[in-house]
């Protein structure tokens, strides 16, 4: 009409009885990168939050989103599905390794695991004192939680004492708040490498490797009775007998005697 007879958009409108608001309306493409971007991080620094969560978080840091805005790209996202996720670790700090210049100044601890003959599944506890790499414990049970750990730790206080500082990995029995408040009491400086860097803890983890090769591929134990005393002998011939490169092929306790002479 507007064309054939060159009338104005009112009159044509008005002739059609079509309001004009709805042929001058143009569409707007939503542009939803904030609300995505804002989401995404708000999951990302707190996993296990849901949608009204997230939205009153959202809304409190200003923005005037409504709520049905922010479900329709919450779903979109497939946030409102149940999501799994990992516990996550505080961030660990890069340690170098550490070279002490006495006993008891640093140990390392860290877990193994084996089985015996008859498919039991058994834990050893090993704990190195860094300075002349000798293996001051080995624990061995079917179950060694942070409570055992302790114990071990006590039953080296009475005749040995405690180290200022006790390096390990981030297994759930180090990162326990029990193994914590205890190195508190103790006045013990607890260090955690980064995960999946097991070389920054290289003293327990060569003497792990040589305990696979010498001690558990080397033998098949019945019991953990076996286990035990084979792992006392072992011990005893390591750190007595056995040289060691890194310390100018002496064992540790002789090295220990010649640092101190």
């Amino acid at each position: 009409m507007m064309e054939e007879h060159q009338i104005s958009q009112r009159q044509a409108c008005k002739a059609v009885s079509l309001s004009q608001s709805t042929i001058r309306y143009k569409p707007v493409p939503n542009n939803d990168d904030e609300v995505i971007n804002e989401l995404r991080s708000l999951i990302e620094k707190y996993p296990s939050i849901g949608f009204w969560q997230s939205y009153f978080r959202i809304r409190r840091m200003g923005y005037a989103w409504n709520h049905k805005r922010v479900y329709r790209v919450y779903t979109e996202l497939k946030l409102n599905i149940r999501r799994r996720f990992r516990k996550r670790l505080p961030a660990r700090v890069k340690q170098a390794l550490y070279q002490p210049d006495s006993v008891n100044e640093v140990w390392s601890v860290d877990f193994m695991s084996d089985t015996l003959w008859d498919g039991r599944r058994f834990r050893l506890l090993n704990i190195v004192d860094d300075y002349n790499r000798e293996v001051i414990h080995i624990e061995a049970d079917t179950s060694l939680p942070t409570m055992r750990l302790i114990r071990s730790l006590e039953y080296l206080k009475e005749f040995r004492g405690l180290p200022k500082m006790i390096r390990v990995d981030n297994g759930p029995e180090f990162i326990s708040t029990q193994l914590d408040v205890w190195c508190k009491d103790q006045q013990i400086i607890l260090v955690f490498i980064q995960p999946g860097k097991p070389m920054q803890n290289g003293y327990v983890e060569r003497c792990n490797g040589n305990i696979r090769r010498e001690l558990l591929n080397a033998y098949v134990f019945q019991s953990l009775s076996e286990v035990r005393e084979k792992a006392e002998e072992w011990r005893l011939d390591y750190n007595c007998s056995r040289p060691h490169a890194s310390l100018g092929y002496v064992p540790p306790a002789e090295y220990q005697k010649i640092q101190i002479l």
